[in-house]
């Protein structure tokens, strides 16, 4: 009797990794029994432990950090999103032996945007941030065909350059914060200030009537960025269906189906309070 496939999340740390339940999740709604592993690789042989899970038959495997850049030098082929992002969060053996990398995030902001409605076509919307995070969801929400998209960024050139690269029909300009001018229906932080509880310097200008405010961080108690939004009167979501979303995608991509996100999510949030 043949195993069930093999898949994992690589990360240094990684037991914290909500990977593991999401997928089992999928799993047992999918009828699909996968084994899905944590897997804590040292800092300096992900490699090694990358061949090491493929010879023990590993199909396919989520990264986190510090490896997603040295994932994308493991790939034999990126997809077109992973060249984009910079960066592999997901890893694909296909029918050929060859090993794809791909990054999912971008899919997983649009998944979760669309479960909220969230105003996407002709929508002004504005991205706090120029890190990795950014570079794998802008074309993405290009596709989704906003009226502008404004890319804001302490260091104001990294945001300008951004802004320079994905710009092809004149739609997205780059700034910095205090140089951020109208209002928006769509802000998404993807700065690491949640992580410090910090605040970037942002105006009280900034959200349009009926607007929403999203950041990519998640947590028990909203972030900083939230807490500040809700004063406004808008609607707030952190990031913990991104999360899901792009987990999701990372499924569909190693199995061909997609799992519907919506109780997996709910069960992430109860365990979050």
């Amino acid at each position: 009797m043949s195993r069930s496939p093999l898949y994992a999340v690589f990360g240094n740390p990684v037991a914290h990794s909500k990977s593991p339940q999401i997928h089992a999740g999928f799993a047992a709604q999918l009828s699909d029994p996968v084994r899905y592993e944590p897997r804590l690789a040292p800092v300096d042989d992900f490699p090694g432990h990358w061949r090491a899970f493929m010879a023990e038959g590993g199909r396919g495997a989520n990264v986190t950090v510090p490896f997603k850049q040295e994932a994308a030098a493991l790939a034999d082929r990126l997809s077109d999103r992973a060249q984009q992002a910079g960066a592999v969060n997901t890893l694909i053996l296909d029918r050929n032996g060859e090993v794809v990398g791909d990054n999912t995030d971008g899919a997983g902001l649009l998944l979760d945007l669309k479960r909220l409605e969230a105003p996407l076509e002709g929508a002004r919307i504005l991205v706090l941030g120029a890190g990795g995070a950014v570079r794998g969801v802008l074309q993405p929400l290009l596709e989704a065909q906003p009226s502008a998209l404004v890319i804001a960024n302490r260091t104001i050139d990294k945001a300008t350059a951004l802004a320079e690269r994905f710009d092809i029909q004149g739609r997205v300009r780059g700034c910095g914060f205090e140089e951020i001018k109208g209002r928006f229906d769509l802000v998404i932080n993807a700065t690491s200030a949640s992580l410090a509880g910090e605040l970037p310097p942002l105006p009280d200008t900034l959200f349009d009537e009926g607007a929403l405010a999203y950041d990519m961080m998640y947590g028990a108690a909203p972030t900083v960025f939230l807490q500040w939004a809700q004063t406004f009167g808008v609607r707030c979501v952190d990031g913990l269906g991104m999360l899901v979303g792009q987990a999701a995608e990372s499924w569909y991509q190693w199995r061909g189906t997609r799992p519907d996100t919506t109780p997996i999510l709910a069960a992430l949030r109860a365990d979050l309070r």
